[in-house]
């Protein structure tokens, strides 16, 4: 854990023991009676340095706001700022989640019953404790209820497992995301399943979001039951050795990409945390094409793999929130967060535009186009590749994001923390520069449609309805 004070400077680190584990928040009451100390309770060294760094910047808005960046996962739950309410929890064995209910107006959510028409409830394997984190614990060939039989694991994440099931009742393979008998994780997840019921109530054909099979509250752990689908794009990407995509395929994962936001806008839905890891194949099928390196003379052939099919759909609602006037914390993963962001001048509908630019130069070049872990050096590689921050922007910055701007400008170079991070910066090309190395042909097009998304302002940038106008998509024929 971590004790901080209201200014973000870290105090001390230190682990959970047995003293500590059964309240760590009545040992610092006990031991600290300002209450302008924060204790974070931490679960590894990376969530340690993430959640630091956004205490630091953003020490205001840090109580009850959801974690900002987790590990590069696809299948990934963050404990959000609000609470849903819930509704009817059926089936036999069910935990406690009267915490979850608020004043607001009650919830549709309710879970299926877990009795399985024709299946006997003999099925269900022995008790086990969960593990010190509150994961399932499960063997290959167990019966997650009657119902599902498990086969695999898909994934593991901060949330909890991602188990490959069969489905006896509708005979298919599914995929169930077992959450973490941890409540906040619990919270988190009842958060999603509502958020994926009224996307599924909309889009009844589930085209672009995964859409969700069941859930069930299964020995203290929400599990929800989704269709099984193919890689993600990151996995794809890092399988075929970070080799881009071809101009086409991106084109049409782009289009699906932004017709899929366009409906979450259109229903006042933020994602805030569009990425690679959350954007799925619908089949992992593919096909080894040839690609050739070097002069016409000595040509040096290796093979990369394709998609067979450019269908995809977008996972992970955990973090998704309705539109309104309070959004000032932190959201999206670090590579793909907008500047209005980090620069705390609250964020809307395009915090979704800027990740999907960002999605998009990172499918033609194979990598991410801001890779870094610090805002300085963030902001100021947006500098390097899409020019100057509009004056206008800069002066209105959150006060704990005062310190990035100096006389009206980003203070770089002489804000830099280091020689590495100048380098950091400094070999980044031009947008434009970095699309031609990779775009043999419409290029141009591309570089337009995505300066259109990643303008620094948030009020001139591309809206997803707008993006699908682009030249770049209605001159093209499309595969769908």
């Amino acid at each position: 854990f971590a004790i901080c004070n209201s200014s973000g400077l870290k105090l001390g680190l230190g682990y959970d023991s047995a003293k500590l584990s059964q309240s760590p928040f009545g040992f610092l009451e006990k031991n600290h009676s300002d209450k302008n100390f924060v204790l974070l309770v931490l679960e590894s060294s990376e969530s340690v340095i993430m959640e630091m760094e956004r205490v630091h910047e953003f020490p205001h808005t840090h109580m009850n706001r959801r974690p900002r960046k987790r590990a590069r996962l696809g299948w990934d739950v963050l404990p959000p700022a609000p609470k849903a309410q819930v509704g009817m929890f059926c089936g036999q064995e069910i935990g406690n989640i009267s915490s979850f209910a608020s004043s607001g107006a009650p919830s549709e959510i309710s879970s299926n019953s877990l009795c399985v028409k024709g299946v006997a409830r003999n099925g269900s394997p022995p008790w086990r404790e969960d593990d010190k984190d509150g994961h399932y614990m499960f063997e290959m060939g167990d019966d997650l209820t009657p119902r599902y039989k498990i086969y695999s694991k898909m994934g593991e994440g901060t949330f909890g497992q991602v188990l490959e099931c069969w489905d006896r009742e509708r005979k298919e393979m599914v995929a169930v995301k077992i959450v973490r008998g941890v409540k906040k994780y619990r919270e988190a997840a009842m958060i999603e399943i509502e958020m994926l019921q009224q996307l599924g109530k909309h889009d009844k054909g589930g085209n672009r979001c995964v859409q969700i099979r069941n859930w069930f509250d299964y020995r203290n752990h929400i599990c929800i039951v989704f269709e099984k689908l193919g890689s993600s794009l990151y996995d794809f990407l890092r399988k075929n050795n970070y080799r881009s995509f071809p101009i086409d395929l991106v084109r049409e994962i782009g289009w699906q990409l932004l017709e899929c936001v366009a409906f979450m806008h259109d229903l006042r839905m933020i994602h805030t945390d569009l990425k690679p890891e959350n954007i799925l194949l619908v089949s992992s099928d593919y096909v080894k094409v040839p690609e050739y390196k070097g002069s016409r003379l000595q040509r040096d052939v290796c093979y990369k793999r394709v998609p067979k099919s450019s269908a995809i759909k977008v996972i992970d609602f955990g973090s998704t929130t309705y539109e309104r006037q309070d959004q000032n914390y932190i959201v999206s993963t670090r590579h793909y967060r907008a500047p209005e962001v980090i620069l705390g001048l609250g964020w809307s509908y395009p915090c979704d535009i800027w990740s999907i630019g960002c999605i998009v130069v990172e499918l033609c070049t194979g990598e991410a186009l801001f890779q870094t872990h610090e805002n300085m050096e963030h902001l100021a590689m947006m500098e390097r590749v899409l020019g100057s921050f509009p004056q206008q922007m800069l002066k209105k910055v959150d006060r704990h994001a005062e310190k990035y701007v100096r006389r009206g400008r980003l203070d770089w170079p002489d804000g830099a923390t280091s020689r590495d991070s100048l380098k950091a910066v400094l070999k980044l090309p031009r947008l434009q520069n970095l699309i031609m190395q990779h775009v043999d042909h419409s290029a141009g097009e591309l570089i337009n449609m995505v300066q259109g998304l990643l303008r620094f302002d948030p009020t001139e940038r591309l809206t997803a309805r707008e993006a699908l106008r682009h030249p770049f998509f209605t001159r093209s024929h499309l595969r769908r």
